[in-house]
């Protein structure tokens, strides 16, 4: 059983972070900036804040390391001013006790876990059996002009309310031409039932998002997502293809599935009584 080197590991995580990074400045770039994005580094710790998006994934830091604790109390000052909550992504390797104790003597604890799964292009599986392109079901490329559909299923299927799907809409539509981004949409019986995203830069394909209907679970129309989007990574001779899931999930056994492995379990800390 092969490990995953720490050389691996930070590649995941690096690909993990400059995602959301170029995603969330694309948010920020939109004219006016509406959703009230701001980025700041600290060191390799970015910190994600908008002020109209509260969920955690829009108020993380991602990619603190061991090395920055004189960096904890400017972390806290950026969210703290701008009256926010907000969390810490660990990634195992690259912190140490030092810093976990500093995070819980400031009032913060572990609140959950996060699978971070890859796969190397040339271990792909070479056949998929599963319903994509079928008489029932197509898979393809989203359009520049499907972006409404787009936000109803992504709205839809991950439980925001239907007053959302306008701003998911142009939250995601400003990715569409930037060179690094690929949308994917299943239709089954001519129907839209799912979408998918991938994000492609530095020799390593990214996972980044796919959610299915309720009503069309259960078809495999993730898995096909998954087998879609690496071999279309492969195809840009992406060396490496990356995915993140819950622990035991759904999506974690479809992963599996399809032979991508745990890379790491990164765990989230949040403040108490948040």
């Amino acid at each position: 059983m092969n490990l995953p080197s720490s050389e691996l590991i930070e590649r995941i995580e690096r690909s993990e972070r400059m995602y959301m990074y170029d995603r969330m400045q694309a948010i920020q770039q939109r004219e006016g900036n509406p959703e009230g994005v701001e980025l700041e580094w600290f060191g390799s710790a970015l910190c994600i804040y908008s002020k109209t998006m509260p969920w955690a994934s829009f108020n993380t830091v991602k990619g603190i390391q061991a090395n920055q604790l004189q960096d904890l109390d400017r972390i806290l000052s950026f969210y703290q001013d701008r009256g926010r909550k907000f969390q810490f992504e660990i990634i195992p390797s690259l912190v140490n006790a030092e810093l976990l104790q500093e995070l819980a003597a400031r009032g913060f604890y572990q609140s959950g876990f996060h699978n971070s799964m890859y796969i190397h292009s040339d271990d792909r599986r070479q056949v998929w059996k599963g319903t994509a392109d079928t008489d029932d079901v197509e898979i393809r490329r989203l359009a520049a002009d499907e972006f409404e559909s787009y936000a109803t299923i992504h709205c839809r299927a991950t439980g925001l309310p239907d007053q959302g799907i306008p701003s998911v809409a142009r939250n995601n539509e400003v990715l569409y031409n930037r060179p690094d981004w690929r949308f994917y949409i299943a239709y089954v019986n001519k129907r839209p039932a799912a979408v998918a995203v991938m994000h492609v830069k530095e020799d390593a394909g990214s996972l980044t998002f796919a959610a299915t209907l309720p009503e069309y679970r259960r078809q495999r129309l993730h898995q096909a997502f998954i087998h879609r989007r690496i071999q279309d990574a492969a195809e840009e001779d992406a060396s490496l293809v990356m995915g993140q899931c819950a622990f035991l999930s759904q999506s974690h056994r479809n992963m599996e599935a399809a032979g991508m492995k745990i890379g790491y379990v990164r765990t989230t800390w949040t403040a108490a009584g948040s």
